[in-house]
């Protein structure tokens, strides 16, 4: 056969093996962004812009240089709790118009149109709340004995779980103009090289066994069944991020040195301690978290890799068989309404009102499922602002682990939607504790499968899967924090080479994985991609907290399950307004306990042990 004939043929079974892929998915939701604008063309963004414009400026007028003396005034508490709506309401507004820019641009990140609405929507976000930067400054500079008093007026007091957050950060806070220097760099500091890795992602082609991949389906390929597709994914992976090692280079180091520019101004002695404060958790906290998981390296990972390896018939597996299906079970396509019906049925279960509030994701279009050309890799649940409601982006394949993420972030959105009455101000929960909801979706959804699985070989697959995801979500995420320590600790002395970025890389993935992972060649360069890195420094831990956290919640749920669900909403109705201790505390838990973290990781430990027996 002619060269040019078996290519066509080759195109022709590909375009089959494609359709017949998207047939099995069935039809997959696309959001309709037209709850917040119908369009990049719609009027309503020049108008409500122009508002943005005029209501910050007419704010600073009104109170710049007079919130101290309005507190201590007779009717102080009422005059302050005015302010603090008035920017409440121009923070709603704001989120609006920045969510709407940011979904667009995470639906097509290629689109130059898209990307300029982006670009051109941060610079007059930024321009904008240039003027409200002088509000939260000032309110620290009151005097305590005076705010306390002002809160006891009943508007005001409403006010107080906000008022508290945003005084922890007095002793961080700099000189009015430099804060405002900080604030407007931004869009050409670390916000560009936000833009940039985004971009450079989104253009990156994989060339798998002839085909030129995204990074989306390139990734999703080191979980295929076949052997020789994984190792191609990653061997292609390899070569494209070698070929670019060298600008994730500069994106890493220069947004490290962002950093510590900014740490140093304000004066955190820690490089993580800005996170920890954000996250409101206490840096003692979060080094226990630290030590026990590292502790229970060789309990978890190394311990369930070297099982896997036994199923596959060898003493080591290379990296690209980390995530693999297990040998002797078939993985079935799991088309979108059977994914759907699977995690409301898991919901409803637990919770009506719970699986009530998901299901309006799916009926109301606030999900965007499709993999897609130049759309943002991975899964979010994007809050957008009280207002409006959650938007999901997902690149649902049909895997289980699909399954698992429509699970994770349909979690996030209940508990986005649940926190929204409390306002744009105290809605946003910390990190630590946005992703209980998430963790907790997915494991509803994992017990409720399980439960129904009667074959054991089915049982095993399933269990090997959970582990796999547990272990992606605390050991490995724990080394991605060690990870980026070593990284922002040695970037205070000088720049890092990319080979020295991919040194400290495989230290902290050779003791986190084991023994029974090889890195093969190549592997050095797979930080490059983590976007956490690049848009959250040390965002990755709060994953750890989160599952560990929804392991010794789902253990109380077991053993008192009478009213768990009433308490467990109403932890995530609570929102930003009240300290994670207090969150915890109904249910018994105490995160500063030594025993609640080894709690949370005998629960992966006993489902390593299952699997063993079931081997």
């Amino acid at each position: 056969m002619p060269k040019t004939a078996k290519k066509t043929v080759a195109k022709r079974s590909a375009g089959h093996a494609l359709a017949a892929r998207k047939s099995a998915l069935g039809k997959l939701p696309e959001w309709n962004l037209s709850d917040l604008y119908s369009g990049l063309d719609d009027p309503a963004i020049k108008r409500d812009l122009d508002r943005v414009d005029a209501e910050c400026v007419d704010f600073e007028t009104a109170y710049n240089g007079k919130l101290a003396a309005m507190a201590g005034g007779s009717d102080g508490g009422s005059a302050l709790a005015a302010a603090v709506r008035r920017y409440e309401a121009i923070d709603d507004l704001m989120g609006r118009l920045g969510s709407y820019a940011g979904l667009v641009h995470a639906g097509d990140t290629l689109d130059p149109g898209c990307t300029k609405f982006y670009g051109d929507m941060q610079e007059r976000m930024t321009a904008a709340s240039t003027h409200l930067l002088f509000f939260t400054l000032e309110l620290n500079r009151i005097d305590d004995a005076v705010l306390d008093a002002a809160m006891t007026e009943a508007a005001l007091g409403h006010y107080r779980p906000w008022l508290e957050d945003v005084r922890r950060y007095r002793p961080y806070q700099l000189e009015d103009r430099v804060e405002q220097l900080f604030h407007e760099k931004s869009v050409t500091g670390y916000s560009a090289w936000n833009r940039q890795f985004d971009a450079t992602i989104a253009k990156l082609r994989f060339k798998v066994l002839g085909k030129s991949l995204a990074i989306e389906p390139t990734l999703n390929l080191m979980q295929d069944r076949s052997g020789e597709k994984r190792k191609a994914a990653a061997q292609a992976l390899a070569k494209t991020f070698a070929e670019n090692v060298q600008d994730f280079a500069l994106i890493t180091n220069t947004l490290a040195k962002d950093k510590e520019i900014s740490d140093r101004w304000r004066g955190f002695a820690d490089i993580a301690d800005a996170r920890h404060l954000d996250n409101r958790v206490e840096r003692e906290v979060v080094d226990a978290l630290v030590a026990a998981v590292r502790a229970a390296y060789p309990r978890l990972s190394h311990r369930y890799y070297a099982l896997k390896a036994n199923w596959f018939g060898k003493k080591k597996l290379p990296h690209w068989d980390r995530n693999a299906p297990l040998p002797t079970v078939a993985q079935r396509t799991v088309g979108w309404t059977e994914a759907m019906d699977t995690v409301l049925t898991a919901y409803g279960a637990f919770s009506p009102k719970m699986a009530a509030i998901a299901e309006r994701f799916f009926a109301e279009r606030w999900i965007d499922a499709p993999v897609r050309p130049g759309k943002a890799p991975g899964a979010f649940a994007h809050p957008t602002t009280p207002s409006a409601h959650p938007y999901v982006l997902l690149n649902y394949q049909g895997k289980p682990r699909d399954v698992m993420t429509l699970a994770h972030e349909l979690g996030h959105g209940v508990h986005q939607v649940l926190a929204a009455p409390n306002g744009p101000l105290m809605a946003p929960t910390p990190l630590t504790l946005a992703e209980t909801a998430s963790v907790f979706g997915e494991m509803l959804t994992f017990r409720k499968l399980l439960a129904n699985t009667r074959d054991n070989k089915e049982r095993k697959a399933m269990l090997a899967a959970k582990v796999e995801d547990m272990i992606n979500t605390v050991v490995r995420q724990i080394a991605f924090y060690i990870f980026e320590r070593a990284v922002h600790t040695e970037r205070k002395n000088g720049e890092l080479t990319a080979a020295r970025i991919g040194e400290l890389w495989l230290e902290v993935q050779r003791e986190s994985l084991g023994p029974a992972i090889e890195l093969k060649p190549g592997y050095e360069t797979f930080w490059a991609y983590i976007p956490h890195f690049i848009h959250s420094p040390f965002y990755v831990y709060a994953y750890a907290f989160g599952d560990c956290l929804v392991n010794s919640l789902y253990a109380v749920y077991e053993h008192a399950s009478e009213g768990f669900a009433e308490r467990y909403l109403a932890m995530l109705a609570a929102g930003g307004t009240k300290h994670y201790s207090e969150l915890l505390a109904p249910f018994g838990l105490d995160a500063r306990d030594p025993g609640f973290w080894q709690s949370g990781l005998g629960v992966i430990e006993r489902l390593i042990a299952e699997l063993e027996r079931l081997s």
